[in-house]
C-alpha cells in the first residue's frame, strides 16, 4: 500500500491506523513490517513505535515540527500541481506524534544519504542510534539510486 496522505498529521496518522488495522486483522504487528521516506519515515517511526512493527526510514523527516513550521500556508504538492494549506496547527500534531525516544531500535532501518539536500543525514543517525543503519555516501532525499538498496531493504523486512 502507498496511500496519499492528507496533510494533517493527525488525519495522516488515523489513515494510517485504518489500513494497518485492515491489513494485518488478526496478525501480530511484529510481522508487519512498513517503509516510509521523508515525512513518511516519520510516520513510519510514530506507527513501529505505538505498534511494534519494523520500520525501514529512508532519509526520514527527524523533526518536523521545526523544519516545517516555515511552510505554513498554500503549498504544491511534491509530484504534482496540486495546492494544499499547510495549516499552523498542524505543527502541534506533528509534536504530539513525536516520540521522546526512539525504543528498541534495532527494529529500524535507517537509508540516510549524505547528498540529502533537504534534511541532514547526521541528526538521523543519531536519532536512530543502535539501528541497522546504512549511511549512503552521496545520493539525495529522494535516493534515486534506491534500486541499489532494495535486497537490503526486502531482506530487513522479512527478517523474523
Amino acid at each position: 500500500m502507498c496511500p496519499q496522505l492528507p496533510p494533517s498529521p493527525r488525519e495522516a496518522m488515523v489513515l494510517i491506523r485504518e489500513l494497518v488495522r485492515e491489513y494485518i486483522a488478526d496478525q501480530p504487528a511484529d510481522g508487519l513490517a512498513v517503509i516510509g521516506s521523508s515525512l513518511g519515515g516519520f510516520y513510519a517511526t510514530a506507527l513501529a513505535e505505538e505498534t511494534g512493527c519494523r520500520a525501514v526510514l529512508i532519509n526520514p523527516a527527524i523533526w518536523p515540527a521545526r523544519d516545517l513550521a516555515k511552510y505554513i500556508g498554500e503549498q504544491k504538492a511534491w509530484h504534482s500541481d496540486e495546492r494544499f494549506w499547510f495549516r499552523p496547527e498542524y505543527i502541534g500534531e506533528l509534536e504530539m506524534l513525536t516520540s521522546a525516544r526512539i525504543t528498541r531500535p534495532q527494529r529500524y532501518l535507517l537509508l540516510a544519504a549524505t547528498g540529502d539536500e533537504v534534511l541532514d543525514w547526521r541528526e538521523m543517525s543519531a536519532r536512530y542510534l543502535g539501528a541497522h543503519q546504512h549511511v549512503i555516501e552521496g545520493s539525495d532525499h529522494g535516493l534515486s539510486d534506491f534500486d541499489d538498496y532494495l535486497d537490503e531493504v526486502v531482506r530487513f523486512c522479512e527478517e523474523e
